[in-house]
């Protein structure tokens, strides 16, 4: 049975190979699909199929799912071009016969106000008109958005956002993958949708909580109108367009769009999810080191 994994060169890509092959599926039915192939070498040396892939290119897509039995259609990362990236990997499926077609979508997206959600949605839609066997993964957000922004936070002594009281069920991008492996290899998946996040949620004041606790530097949280948050980020390099979707997103977690309570990812991975302070304290140690 052969498992392609798109966007195998991205850190939920290969997260997600990594759990395959943990799960027993032999290196040899797993296909590594990516644009930077030189990234996937270690995975080759371990007798993964790699197999070169541009979303933006029919071609490429058509022969990276060549054989394919079921397939991971990871997200793709460039918002606006998402809805027309995603259509050639279905298209391409369905042309294949794939037996099923897991897709990274976003927590409560039949629900949520969330711009970001916009392509999530329209992909979904796509899904259902295709024909395609599929099962939706609704991943909610990673510990890893806070936790890589360590450095930057400890130096600023404050997290800034816009989300209020809001709480967010995030779990660490690991989990995601073993659970997108738990599916992938299990039987009866199509026409599930599955609401992953993790088993605690919490507040952004929870979080400058834990960080202080881990670091012993008071951290505190500033909310922000998002008009105010936005113009921050921009002011940091993020694009203007992106700051504005993120500081909506933050909107977002305070209305409790991004709050998943259905266990679905703990019974998928067969044990608890990551939680807040493990996260933050693995993160403070490379920090501190």
């Amino acid at each position: 049975m052969s498992i392609v994994v798109t966007g195998a060169t991205g850190q939920l890509g290969r997260h997600v190979i990594e759990a395959l092959l943990e799960r027993g599926v032999p290196a040899g039915d797993i296909v590594a699909a990516g644009r930077s192939t030189g990234k996937l070498a270690d995975f080759a040396g371990r007798g993964v199929q790699v197999r070169p892939m541009d979303y933006s290119d029919d071609g490429s897509v058509a022969a990276a799912l060549k054989g394919a039995r079921r397939v991971l259609l990871i997200s793709g990362s460039e918002v606006g071009r998402r809805v027309e990236q995603h259509r050639t990997v279905i298209d391409a499926a369905k042309a294949e016969g794939v037996e099923l077609l897991a897709y990274t979508s976003i927590a409560n997206a039949d629900t949520t106000g969330m711009k970001l959600a916009e392509e999530h949605k329209a992909t979904e839609a796509l899904l259902r008109d295709s024909g395609v066997p599929f099962v939706l993964l609704r991943n909610g957000w990673y510990l890893e958005n806070y936790t890589e922004q360590l450095p930057g936070t400890l130096a600023q002594g404050a997290l800034a956002g816009s989300a209020g009281e809001g709480k967010v069920s995030g779990a660490a991008r690991a989990d995601y993958a073993h659970a997108a492996a738990a599916v992938l290899v299990a039987t009866g998946q199509a026409g599930k949708v599955y609401e992953l996040g993790g088993d605690r949620p919490f507040s952004m004041a929870e979080l400058a909580s834990e960080i202080s606790a881990a670091t012993g530097k008071t951290i505190t949280y500033n909310n922000l109108p998002a008009e105010d948050y936005a113009g921050l980020l921009a002011g940091v390099g993020v694009p203007e367009a992106f700051a504005e979707i993120l500081a909506d997103s933050d909107l977002g977690i305070a209305r409790g769009d991004l709050l998943v309570s259905t266990g679905d990812l703990r019974r998928l991975i067969g044990r608890p999810t990551t939680s807040l302070g493990q996260a933050v304290r693995a993160a403070a140690t490379e920090v501190q080191e």
